[in-house]
């Protein structure tokens, strides 16, 4: 739980007038100069944090937390950074442990460690899917040691393999999962130069403006995705970067008790997550593979051949 003072903002633009307006009869001018301006609201705030003072403006927000214990992963109700911050902050003062975000780049490195190809992730460049594109990483990738960019790459690859009727995968536990991106799609020039295109639809990745975005060499940042695995169906909004789950549509619970209820709600969202891990897995095996070229080549090849489509 995070409690903030939030006083109303009307509030203190009434009290900040009530301050100029003493001012202002003061002047000969009638008028409060740019220095009693900025006091005026400093006198402002300094009589709403007095108010605060009783509690009056404070606000409390709870967050969702699960430690799953299985994987040793602390899961989160939101994707705030200021709120990770503060969370990072208490569980290593509490616990006396560090924690970090699962971000795409270093669930890769993860999940590449037992196949010995972590030094490929670590040696990943960002692919230029347009043949001639700056090989830099997306500007929103600010640490140069990071590989978030993977993610991005990643909702490309399965934009490509839907795209072209490959729309079930096979993963590494022997299982198979379906998807289709659907509902959603944004994305954002890499570059910072040429803006952001949000997308909303049943099937955005089919309309010929998405299409579009990405051949001008913009990146998917997040998608709406839906998955089915083991007769079991997911709907969520997917973030590139992070692997960020939004909105989750979870299978109704058929237990009858509360915590029999709880329990399989708990089994389903790791279910969901192991499904997520081994999706990505499979498209580290194709990324971080030495045939991982042939494969961009594909893509551009796929990109070129759309650029007729109305």
């Amino acid at each position: 739980r995070i409690d903030a003072n939030k006083p109303p903002s009307d509030l203190l633009k009434s009290y900040t007038q009530m301050e100029l307006d003493a001012i202002a009869a003061e002047n000969p001018s009638g008028k409060a100069s740019q220095k009693q301006k900025r006091e005026a609201r400093m006198a402002a705030m300094d009589k709403l944090n007095e108010e605060a003072a009783d509690g009056r403006y404070l606000r409390r927000k709870a967050y969702s937390l699960l430690w799953d214990g299985q994987s040793n992963e602390l899961l989160v109700g939101t994707t705030s950074v200021s709120v990770l911050d503060r969370l990072t902050q208490l569980f290593e003062q509490t616990f006396g442990q560090k924690i970090e975000a699962l971000s795409s780049g270093i669930l890769a490195h993860k999940l590449a460690q037992p196949r010995g190809q972590s030094r490929a992730v670590d040696d990943a460049q960002h692919s230029t899917f347009l043949k001639g594109g700056a090989g830099n990483s997306p500007q929103w990738v600010v640490d140069d040691n990071s590989r978030d960019f993977l993610g991005n790459e990643f909702l490309v690859w399965l934009w490509n393999l839907q795209d072209e009727g490959h729309d079930t995968i096979k993963l590494d536990d022997g299982s198979e999962v379906a998807f289709m991106l659907a509902r959603t799609l944004a994305l954002e020039c890499p570059k910072g130069q040429s803006g952001k295109e949000s997308i909303s639809s049943d099937a955005p990745t089919k309309l010929p403006e998405a299409m579009r975005a990405l051949q001008s060499g913009k990146l998917p940042r997040k998608t709406g995705i839906t998955l089915v695995r083991h007769d079991q169906s997911y709907d969520l909004a997917l973030s590139a970067e992070l692997l960020a789950v939004n909105g989750a549509k979870m299978p109704l619970a058929e237990a009858l008790e509360d915590r029999a209820r709880l329990e399989e709600r708990v089994g389903q969202i790791r279910h969901l997550l192991e499904t997520m891990d081994l999706l990505f897995d499979a498209f580290g095996k194709v990324r971080l593979a030495e045939t991982w070229n042939k494969d961009l080549s594909r893509i551009r090849k796929w990109l070129k051949g759309n650029d007729g489509e109305d």
